[in-house]
């Protein structure tokens, strides 16, 4: 019989998580159907904020407040819980996952597609906005290569505070280069802490967010996000099998 291979995401949170794994940061899930409180409002997201304007949400019809969670920092919140519960005051996860968006798709937009968030926590004074950078520095010159192009500029989220974005530029062949939003991060906000039952007097951190799928775009040229849910096997064979 052909012997199967990996579809290139499972490959991709293969390397992801080895190269996360040599600076110390180990692999957290959460669920997919997820309760209000773990995706927007203990991150900082209340009712009224315009800031659930920015994400459209798939709400379940027969589960009042439960959605397919929009993004893996659901689980940073949950891991955060879980420190808060065993008085542990330092922690580095990344939580590679499936999120979904009731949003229209393109080349660079999915309903459905993966992401790859995680934190990074310690008592105050251990992480900084550098450690953030530096961190984002070496993975992407480990996993895009030395010549990478990254940039990071000012923005908002209502979980982290300073925000930043983080772009890398894509290139793919043919076609004329950009920048690609690659990820969303900053140090995280102190009421996601205080949500989460712990002190932000005495501890604090980074968080980050982005799209999994934009990563293998910009490593592999690939012009078009919908190419990675098309369930069409050309697509998976022409990655190397690992």
């Amino acid at each position: 019989m052909p012997v199967g291979r990996l579809h290139p995401i499972s490959v991709a949170v293969r390397d992801i998580a080895d190269i996360f794994g040599r600076m110390g940061f180990s692999i957290a899930y959460g669920p997919e159907l997820e309760d209000e409180f773990h995706n927007f409002s203990a991150l900082n997201v209340p009712a009224d904020h315009p800031a659930r304007d920015m994400q459209d949400t798939f709400w379940i019809k027969d589960r009042p407040g439960f959605v397919l969670r929009t993004h893996d920092t659901s689980v940073t919140i949950r891991c955060l819980e879980q420190m808060a519960k065993t008085g542990t005051t330092s922690m580095r996860t990344i939580n590679p996952g499936k999120v979904f968006r009731n949003e229209a798709t393109d080349m660079t937009h999915e309903a459905q597609f993966y992401q790859l968030d995680g934190f990074a926590v310690a008592q105050r004074g251990e992480i900084t906005l550098a450690h953030l950078k530096g961190t984002f520095d070496r993975f992407y010159k480990e996993y895009l290569g030395e010549g990478a192009k990254v940039r990071f500029r000012p923005s908002f989220f209502p979980f982290t505070e300073p925000s930043v974005e983080i772009d890398v530029w894509f290139e793919p062949k043919g076609k004329e280069g950009r920048w690609l939003e690659m990820a969303g991060a900053g140090m995280l906000h102190p009421s996601v802490f205080k949500n989460a039952g712990l002190d932000p007097e005495k501890v604090q951190g980074f968080a980050f967010g982005g799209g999994l799928e934009r990563l293998l775009m910009v490593k592999y040229g690939i012009p078009d996000v919908r190419l990675f849910h098309s369930g069409d096997i050309r697509f998976v064979l022409g990655f190397d099998n690992k």
